[in-house]
């Protein structure tokens, strides 16, 4: 059943990434012309550090204005660092456990350490459904 299913199974390889020094304009433009609510920062060997979310460019805009500051800064200063990555392996049961009780739209997917994807909400929702309908 569901617990067989794994996040290999419905996670996405095609996702929008950054890095820490990436300037925190372009990834506003990056979330805008993708239409995302969040993207994951990684480092040159693949390892998830954080997530720049648009709660984090919101906070950091207005911090910013306060401070009459016109230049945005790096991703870096602003994104969220506790994330938690879940294995290639982990079960949708569990995924769809971290992302209700973190109230996230997505968890990043690691196999050794190293991004390989991610899933969201929609991605968990298709696991269940696709398990309804051959019932």
């Amino acid at each position: 059943m569901l617990r067989s299913v794994q996040a290999k199974d419905y996670m996405s390889t095609k996702f929008v990434k950054v890095s820490e020094e990436s300037d925190l304009f372009d990834a506003i433009d990056m979330l805008l012309e993708y239409r995302l609510q969040a993207a994951l920062v990684v480092d040159d060997h693949g390892h998830v550090l954080g997530v720049i979310s648009e709660g984090d460019c919101l906070k950091a805009i207005l911090t910013l204005t306060y401070h009459e500051e016109e230049k945005g800064g790096k991703v870096g200063q602003y994104m969220t660092r506790d994330v938690s990555p879940v294995n290639i392996d982990t079960d949708i049961i569990a995924i769809s456990n971290m992302i209700i009780e973190k109230d996230l739209y997505c968890l990043p997917i690691t196999q050794n350490e190293i991004l390989v994807g991610q899933i969201s909400r929609s991605d968990v929702l298709r696991a269940v459904e696709s398990f309804s309908l051959h019932d």
